[in-house]
């Protein structure tokens, strides 16, 4: 059987609005790369990075999830598992900051209650076209007491940062958590063990 190269895994979500940049900003952090062409995500993409934190070797499975409403029922599905969301927003749109909201209530409504979350302003290499301040990013974290950071992929501004502080606050919450879902096939179980769980 091949070696566990990990640790831990944790399963991450990138949420948020068509076009505010979630895949750039997931290539940058795992290839780091910066492509301009821009393709909207069918549905779900993901990548896997491996990090180390506090001598650990983490496996970060990051899920890129598309932005568009016809979507929503493939995406919301992947909220469940997911041990920290990333909301971004385009900080030179203020229609997909407004939209924070929305998306912070489908985390209440789909994703687990001790869910890490982080709220992400991107693009803020784009200062001169910016539409929403950073301190009204830093308003809507604080009223929701989550971390906030303004971020560009295409300048690779606090994109690890941002990847790090998230996978650090799932690793402070999980001492000794087993990194892999044990999975129980129900056909298979043994009958005879009469012992309560």
């Amino acid at each position: 059987m091949a070696k566990k190269t990990y640790d831990l895994l944790f399963k991450l979500l990138l949420i948020g609005d068509s076009g505010v940049g979630k895949t750039c900003l997931l290539f940058r952090f795992s290839d780091d790369a910066f492509n301009t062409t821009f393709i909207s995500t069918i549905g779900i993409d993901f990548k896997i990075k491996t990090v180390e934190l506090g001598g650990k070797k983490i496996k970060l499975q990051i899920w890129d999830t598309a932005g568009q409403e016809r979507f929503h029922t493939i995406t919301t599905s992947y909220y469940r598992g997911s041990m920290g969301i990333m909301l971004v927003y385009d900080i030179t749109n203020m229609k997909t900051f407004d939209n924070i909201s929305k998306w912070l209530r489908n985390i209440d409504e789909h994703a687990n209650e001790d869910v890490e979350k982080m709220i992400l302003g991107n693009k803020c290499d784009m200062d001169d076209k910016r539409q929403v301040p950073q301190a009204r990013g830093e308003a809507i974290a604080r009223e929701h007491n989550i971390p906030f950071l303004e971020t560009s992929a295409k300048a690779n501004i606090n994109v690890e940062q941002a990847f790090m502080n998230l996978a650090q606050a799932i690793l402070n919450k999980t001492p000794g958590r087993i990194s892999e879902p044990s999975l129980v096939n129900i056909n298979q179980q043994d009958t005879s063990s009469r012992r309560c769980c």
